[in-house]
């Protein structure tokens, strides 16, 4: 198994997205090899959501020589992506290679980082373009935003979506992920299931990663 089901989340340790992630993590790599490094992250995260997430069913086939049975994944038509700009955007990418026919949503949403945090560890988070297709109760719903800090922006973005809406499943995908936030979205949204790549020592003083990679939407979109 290639998930590892944790406390508060679920640990994708696919030795493929283990080394990308050392990639991504390295100052070292530059803007056009982290946005690649992104994009297949996001494909093998997606790989693994439907081995772990979705169901199969035995359905029968018709071969050139004889009739015989073989496992369909179910629930591929019902998923919806959705796009937390911009750092998402090349690990979106990614996850659409897993699920070509994946309606998708796209929220900005950023954290106000010249206010600071507050006494609770939050950052007041300007939502300022949402547009989501519509849900419906037998979807799969993955939030894609690479980095899980305070918390603040996911838990913005979520209380968005969940807004009149009940999927059937609820996924926050990021690639590294903070203590902190998985505690607060636990707790917030007790039913989302948060899926990363890695779960990160703590964070700084100024609401970072540590060691994290960085600033994932800079790096990948060449901006300071």
């Amino acid at each position: 198994m290639t998930v590892d089901h944790r406390e508060h989340a679920a640990v994708v340790t696919h030795a493929l997205a283990q080394h990308t992630l050392t990639e991504l993590r390295s100052v070292e790599t530059e803007q056009i090899a982290f946005r690649k490094g992104l994009v297949r992250l996001g494909r093998v995260c997606g790989y693994e959501i439907i081995d772990t997430y979705l169901e199969t069913e035995d359905v029968s086939v018709q071969t050139p020589l004889t009739e015989t049975t073989g496992p369909e994944i179910q629930g591929l038509d019902d998923v919806v992506i959705i796009n937390v700009l911009r750092a998402a955007t090349p690990f979106v990418e990614g996850l659409l290679k897993a699920f070509p026919t994946a309606r998708q949503g796209v929220i900005s949403a950023s954290r106000d980082e010249s206010a600071g945090m507050d006494e609770d560890g939050a950052f007041p988070i300007a939502v300022e373009y949402v547009k989501l297709p519509e849900i419906h109760p037998e979807d799969t719903v993955i939030v894609a935003d690479p980095m899980l800090a305070t918390g603040s922006t996911l838990s913005a973005v979520l209380a968005h979506l969940l807004d009149g809406t009940e999927p059937a499943q609820l996924l926050a995908l990021s690639a590294v992920s903070a203590p902190e936030g998985l505690d607060r979205i636990s707790e917030e949204f007790p039913d989302a299931e948060l899926v990363t790549v890695a779960v990160d020592d703590h964070l700084n003083e100024e609401g970072f990663i540590v060691p994290g990679l960085g600033d994932a939407g800079d790096r990948a979109f060449y901006t300071e």
